[in-house]
Protein backbone atom coordinates (compact mmCIF):
# COMPACT_ATOMS: atom_id res chain seq x y z
CA UNK A 1 0.00 0.00 0.00
CA UNK A 2 1.28 3.27 -0.96
CA UNK A 3 2.50 5.96 1.54
CA UNK A 4 0.03 8.84 1.79
CA UNK A 5 0.46 12.10 3.49
CA UNK A 6 -2.20 15.05 4.51
CA UNK A 7 -2.89 18.14 4.27
CA UNK A 8 -4.42 21.04 6.34
CA UNK A 9 -5.45 23.77 3.70
CA UNK A 10 -7.55 26.71 5.43
CA UNK A 11 -9.74 29.16 3.96
CA UNK A 12 -11.72 31.76 6.19
CA UNK A 13 -12.76 29.22 8.68
CA UNK A 14 -13.32 26.41 6.54
CA UNK A 15 -10.86 23.62 7.14
CA UNK A 16 -9.92 21.02 4.20
CA UNK A 17 -8.09 18.00 4.30
CA UNK A 18 -5.97 16.55 1.36
CA UNK A 19 -4.96 13.57 0.80
CA UNK A 20 -1.53 12.68 -1.25
CA UNK A 21 0.93 10.42 -1.65
CA UNK A 22 3.58 11.43 0.23
CA UNK A 23 6.59 11.84 -2.45
CA UNK A 24 4.44 14.43 -3.57
CA UNK A 25 3.24 16.83 -0.71
CA UNK A 26 6.15 18.94 -0.76
CA UNK A 27 5.13 20.10 -4.14
CA UNK A 28 1.63 20.94 -2.94
CA UNK A 29 3.25 22.46 -0.37
CA UNK A 30 5.17 24.79 -2.71
CA UNK A 31 2.94 24.99 -5.32
CA UNK A 32 0.68 26.26 -2.96
CA UNK A 33 3.43 28.75 -1.39
CA UNK A 34 3.69 30.31 -5.19
CA UNK A 35 0.24 30.46 -5.84
CA UNK A 36 -0.78 32.43 -2.82
CA UNK A 37 2.98 35.15 -3.38
CA UNK A 38 1.69 35.75 -6.82
CA UNK A 39 -2.28 36.20 -6.11
CA UNK A 40 -1.91 39.35 -5.78
CA UNK A 41 0.16 40.58 -9.20
CA UNK A 42 -3.15 39.05 -10.99
CA UNK A 43 -5.21 41.81 -12.21
CA UNK A 44 -8.47 39.67 -13.18
CA UNK A 45 -11.60 40.84 -11.49
CA UNK A 46 -12.38 37.04 -10.68
CA UNK A 47 -9.14 35.56 -9.00
CA UNK A 48 -10.44 32.09 -7.13
CA UNK A 49 -9.77 32.10 -3.28
CA UNK A 50 -6.87 29.99 -2.50
CA UNK A 51 -6.42 28.35 0.94
CA UNK A 52 -3.32 28.38 2.87
CA UNK A 53 -1.45 25.05 3.32
CA UNK A 54 -1.57 24.86 7.42
CA UNK A 55 0.31 21.87 8.05
CA UNK A 56 1.04 18.56 6.54
CA UNK A 57 0.64 14.95 8.42
CA UNK A 58 1.68 11.18 8.07
CA UNK A 59 -1.60 9.75 9.44
CA UNK A 60 -5.28 11.52 10.06
CA UNK A 61 -7.86 10.41 11.53
CA UNK A 62 -11.06 12.25 10.97
CA UNK A 63 -13.49 12.07 13.78
CA UNK A 64 -16.19 14.74 13.26
CA UNK A 65 -18.36 14.12 10.75
CA UNK A 66 -18.56 17.18 8.41
CA UNK A 67 -15.12 17.08 7.55
CA UNK A 68 -13.62 14.58 5.10
CA UNK A 69 -10.65 14.06 3.37
CA UNK A 70 -10.20 15.02 -0.37
CA UNK A 71 -8.42 13.03 -2.78
CA UNK A 72 -5.07 15.22 -3.99
CA UNK A 73 -5.69 14.27 -7.93
CA UNK A 74 -9.58 16.01 -7.55
CA UNK A 75 -8.09 19.16 -5.21
CA UNK A 76 -5.51 20.05 -7.81
CA UNK A 77 -8.08 19.50 -10.79
CA UNK A 78 -10.35 21.67 -9.19
CA UNK A 79 -7.37 24.10 -8.45
CA UNK A 80 -6.58 23.80 -12.24
CA UNK A 81 -9.82 24.72 -13.23
CA UNK A 82 -10.24 27.55 -11.27
CA UNK A 83 -6.76 29.20 -12.54
CA UNK A 84 -7.68 28.16 -15.88
CA UNK A 85 -10.96 30.32 -15.77
CA UNK A 86 -9.12 33.48 -15.01
CA UNK A 87 -9.49 35.88 -17.48
CA UNK A 88 -6.15 37.54 -17.00
CA UNK A 89 -4.82 40.32 -19.27
CA UNK A 90 -1.62 41.58 -17.49
CA UNK A 91 0.00 38.79 -15.92
CA UNK A 92 1.19 35.87 -17.37
CA UNK A 93 -0.61 33.29 -15.89
CA UNK A 94 0.56 30.71 -18.14
CA UNK A 95 3.04 30.26 -15.57
CA UNK A 96 0.99 29.37 -12.59
CA UNK A 97 -0.83 27.10 -14.92
CA UNK A 98 1.47 25.24 -16.07
CA UNK A 99 3.22 24.40 -12.38
CA UNK A 100 -0.65 23.42 -11.37
CA UNK A 101 -0.68 21.55 -14.69
CA UNK A 102 2.83 19.50 -14.28
CA UNK A 103 1.82 18.50 -10.46
CA UNK A 104 -2.05 17.16 -11.66
CA UNK A 105 0.28 15.30 -14.60
CA UNK A 106 2.05 13.60 -12.04
CA UNK A 107 -0.30 12.92 -10.08
CA UNK A 108 -1.83 11.10 -12.76
CA UNK A 109 0.63 8.83 -13.97
CA UNK A 110 1.81 8.22 -9.53
CA UNK A 111 -2.46 6.98 -9.68
CA UNK A 112 -1.95 5.08 -13.04
CA UNK A 113 0.92 3.31 -11.97
CA UNK A 114 -0.57 2.23 -8.50
CA UNK A 115 -3.52 0.99 -10.30
CA UNK A 116 -1.32 -1.16 -12.59
CA UNK A 117 0.45 -2.80 -9.28
CA UNK A 118 -2.62 -3.72 -8.05
CA UNK A 119 -4.21 -5.60 -10.71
Amino acid sequence: MPKMKYASLKLNDQLDFVEMPSTHMYQLAALNQRLHKELDKLTASEVPALPLFIAEFEQLELVHPAYSVQHGLEYINRLEQSFSSIQEKQYPLVSLLTEIRALQAQLEQWYEEEEEELV
